[in-house]
């Protein structure tokens, strides 16, 4: 029995992306379907490989990791090596994200006190306005 086969369509379909953005990803070098004149065929293995550099992608991995995680992938082997590799890029990105949520969470806290601080000058200047007027 034959592999089950897709194309571009079908793929893009499927995961809610555009053919523009599979074709990226095959200009890249991350898919190499078959060909057959001017159209595209993609193997199960594409598909795979399209799920996992969208998956990647939501992980905020660059196309780079992403590419060098799925080549280290081989069935007949012990993928202990790739699943290193992606756990090291999993921790060092939720490191990154903790780093810029600490400094917009202290960006939003500046953000507020100066508000504060404006606010309390305008109503200063209306209590003097009216302490004036009376």
């Amino acid at each position: 029995m034959a592999d089950r086969t897709y194309g571009i369509s079908d793929l893009a379909s499927e995961f809610d992306v555009t053919t523009r953005t599979i074709r990226f990803y095959e200009e890249k070098g991350l898919l190499n379907p078959l060909r057959d004149g001017q159209t595209r065929i993609y193997s199960a293995a594409d598909r795979i490989k399209l799920k996992l550099i969208l998956r990647g992608k939501r992980l905020g991995l660059s196309l780079e990791d992403s590419k060098s995680i799925i080549e280290m992938y081989h069935p007949e082997h012990d993928n202990s090596p790739q699943l290193i590799k992606l756990i090291d890029k999993i921790r060092e990105r939720r490191r990154l994200l903790k780093e810029q949520l600490k400094q917009q969470l202290q960006d939003l806290q500046d953000m507020i006190y100066e508000l504060d601080q404006a606010e309390n000058r305008c109503q200063d200047a209306l209590n003097e306005i009216n302490k004036t007027n009376h």
